[in-house]
């Protein structure tokens, strides 16, 4: 692969991204994502604009020809507004760049998603991204579209063994893990009684699970239940899961819930119980809602690690962009991610992802996956 002289600033790939990128399963790709509610019973709110930076560098080829680029996305959204947001930066990534994109959205059905990327291998594209999903279903039809001569970058999904040709760009899931627990053993003694909510045989809530593990043992935290699946209302039906683990075992100090969806029922079922003055919670993620939630009045939610999925899906399709101008000098990119505490929000009355983001304009990074000729967006 040719290599250009133009800068390019890449958070490079760890052995996180190898230890356990299974896909996510079907578990977590739930259908009917597009209207999620907020924690007052309203729709999310609309996608946010971005500021789209300046470039200052030639356009090398492809994206210097009169026909525009196109790329495919193949996505299995889930629940929660994660994908919501992660959907919107990759869209104003690429028409930032000029890029028409087309995405298609299985929705949970892994089926569909191996008829959506057959069909995008075939429809003229000039590279693919695929979004989460399976790997026994996904990966022989990555290598086809690899065999064809397309571009793949994929997000969060464990290709090494499967698809090594491909890009695998994913959360730094370890860091986010280290981020949170870091805090949790400020805030909880060691022998402590402790409770934890999380689906195991996901991609990213393994990678956070053995960070548990090892935080767990070192501090003896005395784990009291170990609770949480995936289903069509992943909120509501965790707090009730969560809530029966508390009335079984009172006494408990502090829960880890890794994913946000998870997090936000745990609140719930520690305020069911009136606990919230006994019962820390710490979570992986953040949006508008899930700010909401932390700084309520008496919210036991008291930190979370995240990064923020607007920037996200912007940098995979940067890291796309670098890869078909044959700029790419990694097969693999890690997004890192960042602390984010209830005192930092209710200190600073941040109340929405835009305030956030003033706070901590890491959160944007500008910085990953980028060089100068590409107009890079924040949020």
């Amino acid at each position: 692969m040719s290599k250009s002289s133009t800068s390019t600033h890449l958070t490079r790939g760890r052995a996180t991204v190898r230890a356990g990128a299974a896909l996510l399963g079907s578990a977590l790709l739930l259908a009917g994502c597009s209207q999620d509610l907020g924690p007052t019973g309203s729709a999310a709110p609309p996608p946010e604009t971005a500021t789209v930076g300046e470039a200052t560098g030639q356009k090398p080829a492809p994206f210097d020809g009169a026909e525009p680029v196109k790329i495919a996305l193949v996505q299995n959204s889930g629940a929660g507004d994660y994908f919501q947001q992660w959907t919107n930066g990759a869209r104003q990534q690429a028409e930032a760049l000029g890029i028409e994109i087309q995405v298609y959205d299985a929705q949970a059905d892994n089926a569909r998603q191996a008829t959506d990327m057959q069909t995008a291998i075939g429809s003229g594209v000039d590279a693919i991204i695929v979004d989460h999903g399976q790997s026994d279903t996904m990966c022989p039809l990555i290598n086809d579209g690899l065999d064809a001569g397309l571009p793949v970058v994929i997000y969060d999904v464990e290709i090494t063994a499967c698809a090594p040709k491909a890009v695998e760009t994913a959360q730094d899931d370890a860091s986010l893990a280290s981020l949170i627990l870091d805090k949790m053993t400020e805030d909880i003694a060691p022998g402590s009684p402790v409770g934890y909510v999380n689906v195991l045989g996901i991609a990213p809530l393994d990678r956070r699970n053995a960070v548990w593990d090892e935080v767990r043992a070192k501090n003896t935290w005395d784990q009291k239940f170990f609770v949480g699946e995936f289903t069509n209302s992943v909120a509501t039906d965790n707090a009730q899961l969560v809530d029966a683990a508390l009335k079984a075992n009172p006494g408990v100090a502090g829960i880890f819930a890794p994913y946000d969806e998870l997090t936000k029922g745990t609140v719930s079922a520690v305020q069911q119980n009136n606990l919230q003055s006994q019962v820390k919670v710490y979570g992986v993620d953040i949006s508008t809602a899930d700010i909401e939630v932390m700084t309520a009045e008496g919210s036991p939610w008291v930190a979370t690690a995240t990064t923020d999925p607007n920037a996200i899906g912007a940098a995979v399709v940067r890291v796309t962009a670098l890869e078909l101008a044959e700029q790419l000098d990694s097969r693999e990119v890690v997004f890192p991610g960042t602390l984010v505490t209830q005192e930092l929000l209710k200190q600073n009355s941040i109340q929405n992802l835009d305030q956030l983001r003033a706070e901590l304009p890491e959160l944007n990074m500008t910085e990953v996956a980028t060089a100068d000729w590409i107009p890079v967006v924040s949020f």
